[in-house]
């Protein structure tokens, strides 16, 4: 069955626009369990500007799920990620001016450093995982510096979408297409995830490859309307019915 990560950074993205204890990230992850999640996504960004190192501490201490750490290749989220072992590390690029993260990671250009960065974290026991575009190039450098799992970023797609840009957005698509196949006879676990919502996520939920997806901002949007429960089941009706 394809898996659904729910990324609960934008519960945080709440709480911290009145600095308040309200609403609780792991308060969203056990939600998310009981909607049907089968894991959770938290990405602590340099800045903290959602996710903070204390939800971190909480959700390694409490959550029954899986926790997927996104973070940028420093020493600093290295030296956190050791010291909780989460069950995977998601590698992502990260600028502070960006809203959210832009395009994936450049693994060909800094094949040599990012080796010897995931090489501790895949010793402690993390599934390490490169967040990344389609290009042929890039998921080849994955495979070769030892990564288990590549997520590739399904935002221009979406975007493309939201746009009315058809013919981009089919374009892109089949590039994602192209990528989850070459990614999988290399041996990656092929994951997506990144802008996608009710309306795009089938098409990438009906790729063969893809063992997971990982969405976080639509569903937290959405359930202002229709509650964080009703948003992620309704997300995991159109994974399942496209997969199907």
């Amino acid at each position: 069955m394809l898996r659904l990560g729910v990324n609960i950074d934008h519960v945080a993205t709440i709480r911290n626009a009145r600095g308040t204890p309200w609403p609780d990230p792991l308060r969203a992850a056990r939600m998310a369990e009981a909607a049907g999640a089968d894991g959770i996504t938290a990405h602590l960004r340099e800045d903290r500007r959602h996710i903070s190192d204390a939800d971190i501490d909480a959700l390694m201490a409490n959550l029954t799920l899986p926790l997927n750490l996104e973070m940028a290749a420093t020493p600093e989220m290295q030296a956190i990620a050791l010291r909780h072992r989460p069950h995977a590390v998601c590698i992502v690029p990260e600028k502070r001016e960006e809203r959210t993260t832009e395009g994936g990671l450049d693994v060909a250009g800094n094949e040599a450093m990012l080796a010897d960065y995931i090489a501790p974290l895949r010793d402690a026991g993390c599934r390490v995982s490169l967040f990344i575009g389609h290009d042929p190039a890039q998921i080849e450098a994955s495979a070769r510096i030892g990564a288990a799992v590549v997520e590739l970023h399904t935002g221009a797609y979406c975007d493309y979408d939201t746009e009315g840009r058809h013919t981009d957005r089919d374009r892109e698509l089949a590039g994602l297409v192209e990528g989850a196949r070459l990614a999988d006879s290399l041996g990656l676990e092929v994951h997506a995830g990144h802008g996608l919502t009710f309306d795009t996520v089938g098409p990438i939920a009906a790729i063969p490859q893809v063992k997971e997806l990982n969405i976080g901002h639509f569903l937290i949007a959405e359930s202002v309307f229709i509650g964080l429960d009703g948003a992620i089941r309704e997300m995991r009706r159109c994974m399942d019915e496209a997969r199907a």
